[in-house]
């Protein structure tokens, strides 16, 4: 049987009558062959245990899930966090960084980091994809990567002693936060957790961290 890709789709949260794994059970029925799937989660929050039990059961009806896209950001971090590939799907996408902005605020970066590139913000950053070595990013709040941060990262950079740097995978060659600085851990973290780094004290600390970003701001 020939190879092909189909997109599932879960209905926005105003409108689901099920669960994630409910509403991909019922599609599957009229799904007929294999090849890769996508899933569309709308405004739908997955967990990593929910989008795990998604792609066993894809899986199982052979189908092998390599894409999740998502209206909200939160969804795309457990998928980040199982290798696959994400996209973040917005009517309107945000403005780049003004001078000004506040650090709560939220900058979302699509894509990969690599040698040389300096992404800077004055509020908090997204990253969806990985911090290259060489690479660097800097923000007045929180620097979350949902990937691998193999390179630079600066948080609080104009004296937030708040603010935090999360990543699936802490490898930077330098950590900054306000004026702290540290390397990164050599050991993996635990399956299933990402990473952070924060001002204990006035020194760095890493420790595992679940892969969500906190709803308080």
């Amino acid at each position: 049987m020939q190879a092909d890709s189909r997109r599932f789709l879960l209905r926005p949260l105003r409108k689901a009558e099920a669960s994630p794994l409910e509403e991909i059970r019922s599609q599957l029925g009229a799904a007929d062959g294999m090849g890769t799937a996508a899933l569309f989660c709308e405004d739908r929050l997955l967990t990593l245990p929910e989008l795990q039990a998604i792609a066993e059961q894809l899986k199982e009806a052979h189908w092998s899930l390599v894409r999740v896209e998502s209206r909200e950001a939160l969804s795309l971090v457990p998928a980040a966090a199982l290798g696959l590939e994400t996209a973040l799907i917005r009517d309107a996408q945000r403005e780049p960084t003004r001078a000004g902005q506040d650090p709560k605020d939220l900058t979302i970066h699509r894509g990969t980091l690599r040698s040389g590139d300096h992404l800077q913000v004055d509020g908090s950053v997204l990253v969806l994809g990985d911090v290259n070595p060489g690479a660097r990013v800097s923000a007045g709040g929180d620097v979350r990567v949902w990937g691998r941060l193999r390179g630079i990262a600066h948080a609080g950079q104009a004296g937030n002693t708040t603010a935090r740097i999360v990543a699936l995978q802490l490898r930077p060659l330098q950590l900054r936060i306000a004026n702290a600085v540290a390397r990164g851990p050599e050991d993996l973290p635990p399956p299933g957790f990402s990473e952070e780094a924060l001002l204990i004290e006035g020194v760095i600390a890493i420790r595992p961290a679940e892969p969500l970003w906190p709803q308080d701001g």
